[in-house]
């Protein structure tokens, strides 16, 4: 660097180049046609350096961003010496194009400032559908990625300014539902418009020669905060495993394991042990896997810590090739990104929490959604994400897990939908949304609650289980909490007839009710070392019944339900 750059600067570029991406975010929001994106917002804007190294994603949902370098990477390898400038790059595959999963579509836009590539402006956004063995993307019947949707390696979707119309019209082809995929990739186009240009201000402002320090500065600014927070680690290797019970059509003795070298200020993530690839889809890329760890490692530390590439230069993650976690062709792939991208996080937590264990969280539960699709009365194709019937976050030190947070993954990032703009959208009518009693993990911080979720569906429809929360707890409790308990989906027809519902699995059924009972997230510490009154707000709350207040906390309740009983608490407390 020709002067050094102070910690105000770096601060303020760090800040701008987040503004940015969340800049590209509130477009896309506001422009997207599906729901998928301007309700629940599955979608990430992030930003990555000329050589590909992401340098801020602070707009979307973790498992997207955290390996959108691969992405670009793949962008720069497929087309070094012919990017233009108006070049829009499309690409999604996980094993040649850098992608997580086939569903999210990865729109990159380079950004040039006198003539110079100097970043990309990036969105990766999940697709409502991509064709495929089953509307809505996710095909929990697939067996190989050929099932799951059309497969886009690194492609020029605009080239210097104009547009490929057979590209376009080939993908409008491989949808079931090309209108709402035609006004999302344009909302995407968008988004990175925009990002693209307020980053090519930013580059001159800052001069255009010397952008690369500025961005190198800020990626050496957060490896210099990560290994401050691997300094507060004990040294040594810690270890830890999450089981995975099926592989989408039959129970299997599988396992995620990981061991955690700590030493010095560098970390080594090593999965040695872990199962092989399995049948169904919830095999891991690369790109996935490396997010999944990511997010674990910045989740576990401050909230402060900054979100670019440059904050694990410390971290050497190793995924043997032909395992869950990094699968071989052509594995299916479009559940990874939830499961097994949850056990990962999991592992992580608890390996992490060996070596500073006053930061040790409870875990999340596992989810129960499906996703219907069917005909509308006029004809038209639907896709009905349930995401209303969410699980549930763990608790922390000092605080309580999050009721209905949904997908650990998203971190709380992905919004649930607003059931009455459902109601206009999809034949359906909503019964019940409500937390459940009783389903969130006993602890001196309880966990979340899980959902009570129950709608009426109108149509036939096609489902797609995905329900890796249905069963037994999903959970797990830290220092001394429990477990929350586990879900169930049941489907009851029009004739009354009741139907349990798989884990995974492709069904056609009539009209009937739909019910989620998604499950609870874990809590920490010892139940019976819970603030009564917090107790007492739970029961009041409908959050924790009488009876369990007793049996789990040691708490008893009045007969008018309004106050503690302090004798009888004594006495069980004793």
């Amino acid at each position: 660097m020709s002067t050094p750059l102070d910690p105000v600067t770096l601060a303020l570029v760090q800040n701008r180049l987040d503004h940015i991406s969340h800049q590209m975010g509130w477009v896309m929001t506001r422009t997207a046609r599906s729901p998928i994106f301007s309700q629940s917002h599955d979608f990430s804007c992030f930003i990555a350096d000329s050589r590909g190294t992401l340098i801020s994603q602070a707009d979307g949902i973790p498992i997207h961003t955290g390996g959108g370098g691969f992405a670009v990477r793949a962008i720069l390898r497929d087309f070094a010496g012919t990017i233009a400038p108006e070049d829009v790059f499309l690409l999604n595959d996980p094993y040649t194009a850098g992608g997580n999963h086939l569903p999210d579509w990865v729109i990159a836009r380079p950004v040039f400032v006198a003539g110079a590539l100097v970043a990309f402006a990036c969105n990766r956004a999940h697709q409502a559908d991509i064709g495929g063995g089953a509307a809505g993307t996710y095909n929990s019947a697939a067996t190989e990625i050929f099932h799951e949707g059309i497969r886009l390696p690194v492609l020029k979707l605009i080239e210097r300014g104009r547009a490929r119309d057979d590209l376009w019209q080939l993908l409008m082809l491989n949808t079931r539902l090309p209108e709402a995929l035609d006004g999302d990739l344009r909302a995407m186009i968008g988004s990175t418009r925009i990002g693209g240009e307020r980053l090519a201000a930013l580059v001159e402002e800052l001069g255009a020669d010397r952008a690369d320090d500025f961005f190198e500065g800020v990626l050496a600014h957060a490896d210099r905060r990560f290994r401050s927070c691997i300094d507060r680690l004990a040294e040594g290797v810690w270890r830890a495993e999450e089981t995975v019970d099926n592989d989408c059509f039959e129970p299997i003795d599988g396992r995620i394991v990981v061991a955690l070298t700590v030493k010095g200020s560098s970390l080594v993530v090593d999965f040695a042990g872990t199962s092989p690839q399995v049948k169904g889809f919830k095999n891991s890329s690369i790109a996935n896997s490396t997010s999944a760890v990511f997010m674990a490692l910045s989740s576990f530390f401050e909230p402060d810590l900054p979100r670019n590439e440059g904050a694990f230069r410390s971290v050497a993650i190793r995924l043997p090739e032909g395992t869950l976690v990094n699968a071989r062709p052509p594995a299916p792939m479009t559940m990874n990104t939830v499961f097994v991208a949850h056990e990962i996080v999991h592992v992580m937590w608890k390996a992490l929490s060996q070596a500073l264990p006053e930061r040790a969280s409870a875990g999340w539960s596992k989810a129960v959604h499906s996703v219907t699709a069917g005909l509308r009365d006029d004809g038209s194709r639907y896709v009905m994400y349930q995401w209303g019937g969410a699980p549930a976050g763990g608790a922390v030190e000092g605080r309580d897990g999050f009721h209905l947070i949904g997908h650990l993954i998203t971190l709380g990032g992905l919004t649930l939908p607003n059931l009455e703009t459902y109601e206009q959208l999809y034949p359906v009518r909503f019964r019940r949304q409500e937390l459940r009693c009783d389903s969130a993990g006993p602890g001196r911080f309880r966990g979340g609650a899980g959902c009570d979720y129950e709608v009426e569906m109108f149509t036939a429809a096609d489902y797609a289980f995905r329900g890796e929360g249905v069963g037994a707890p999903s959970s797990y409790g830290a220092a001394g909490g429990k477990a929350g308990v586990g879900g169930a989906v049941i489907l009851t027809l029009a004739d009354g007839t009741e139907i349990q519902a798989p884990k995974y699995g492709v069904q056609r059924h009539g009209p009937g009710t739909y019910h989620a009972i998604s499950p609870g997230g874990g809590g920490y510490g010892d139940p019976r070392t819970r603030d009564p009154a917090r107790v007492l707000r739970d029961v009041r709350d409908g959050v924790v019944s009488a009876a369990a207040a007793e049996r789990e906390y040691g708490v008893a309740i009045t007969a008018d339900g309004r106050s503690i009983d302090q004798v009888r608490t004594a006495g069980l407390r004793g």
